[in-house]
């Protein structure tokens, strides 16, 4: 099992530009207060932003990982579905740039994560890539 699949994260259309996935709200995924956990939002689009880069890097001798990320949260989610939507914004020899934007069941803008992943040489471990 991966921490994607303890999350939930159901990747519905991926390519080298873009990633849309969801993510059902469980109890698991909350905080204390029955708000998603902020947590959530960042590890979702490490997943996708480093999942996305190393896929359209597959036939090169690197590994994706994540550099760094900043989240802003401007709404809860606290039943129903979390979205997301990952958009690539740079894409460099050594880094590369992404913008997440998580959304509710009713489409308003809940959270926003700008993730940086590292591209580094040497192969990635063997793992599944998402469809």
């Amino acid at each position: 099992m991966t921490f994607e699949d303890l999350l939930g994260l159901e990747i519905l259309d991926s390519s080298d530009e873009q990633v849309l996935a969801r993510v059902p709200v469980r109890e698991t995924v909350k905080q204390p207060m029955g708000l998603v956990h902020g947590g959530l939002y960042a590890a979702v689009a490490e997943s996708l932003a480093t999942a996305a880069t190393q896929t359209a890097l597959a036939d090169q001798d690197v590994t994706a990982v994540g550099l760094g990320t900043s989240t802003a949260f401007l709404r809860p989610i606290s039943e129903g579905t979390v979205h997301a939507h990952a958009r690539r914004l740079h894409r460099g020899r050594t880094t590369w740039v992404w913008n997440v934007e998580l959304t509710d069941d009713a489409g308003r803008l809940c959270a926003t994560v700008r993730m940086t992943v590292a591209v580094r040489r040497g192969p990635a471990p063997d793992r599944p890539q998402p469809p």
